[in-house]
């Protein structure tokens, strides 16, 4: 292959890896958003955060378009499939991240219509863990981090310990106070949506995993005892 052409891979690759990191960014916002728009009450945050998801999804379009490229013209073997391979892969994760930050704005407008619940503070700092986790994993994929992927993914049980623990406080407030019942419900959807971050941050570590190593991931991975999941 001719140096020129061989260049021209190597910057197209970095090019599809700079867009996931991209729209790792705008998913990272997103969450963060959803999660003040939620313990602020703020409902014109929420409401960008619902209308900038397009923006998360056309962003997964230019990854595949890039990749479906590379795949067509280049035809990628070794590391550098990989690397198409992981970016692809990783883009999926991060627009269902952003889905799910939709999720939680939506839920945040109907909240913001209700009186206040004194939860909303344990759904906060649930949230700012998943957020930070998939802070933690972007990180690691611009940086090919290995040591800082495969942490995250450990630190799995930590959310799911959180969402099984704030799940009992909020059945618990609901039998004591029925009035609260329709609010502390979508606090619980909330909720479920933050865990399905740490999911999502935790399938992104094992991306890395694969793009730095080849290989999967062997262990199984840690969960937290089950507490009104799926």
């Amino acid at each position: 292959m001719a140096e020129h052409t061989v260049r021209a891979f190597t910057e197209e690759l970095d090019a599809l890896a700079q867009e996931v990191v991209r729209m790792g960014g705008l998913a990272e916002i997103a969450v963060n958003d959803s999660i003040t728009a939620v313990a602020r009450r703020d409902t014109d945050l929420a409401q960008a955060v619902i209308e900038r998801d397009a923006k998360i999804d056309a962003a997964q379009r230019e990854v595949e378009r890039r990749a479906i490229k590379l795949f067509a013209l280049r035809q990628p073997m070794a590391s550098d499939l990989r690397v198409v391979l992981t970016a692809w892969r990783i883009a999926g994760e991060l627009e269902r991240v952003g889905d799910l930050a939709k999720n939680i704005a939506k839920r945040s407008l109907i909240l913001s219509q209700a009186e206040p619940v004194q939860l909303t503070r344990s759904v906060e700092r649930m949230g700012k863990i998943s957020a930070e986790h998939l802070k933690q994993v972007i990180d690691a994929y611009a940086n090919s981090d290995l040591r800082a992927a495969v942490s995250v993914w450990h630190s799995d049980d930590n959310v799911d310990a959180h969402y099984n623990s704030l799940f009992r406080e909020l059945l618990t407030y609901m039998i004591e106070d029925p009035r609260t019942i329709s609010s502390c419900a979508h606090l619980l959807f909330v909720a479920k949506n933050l865990e399905r971050i740490g999911d999502h941050s935790t399938n992104i570590a094992e991306y890395i995993h694969f793009l730095v190593t080849g290989e999967e991931i062997a262990t199984e991975r840690p969960r937290a005892d089950a507490g009104g999941g799926d």
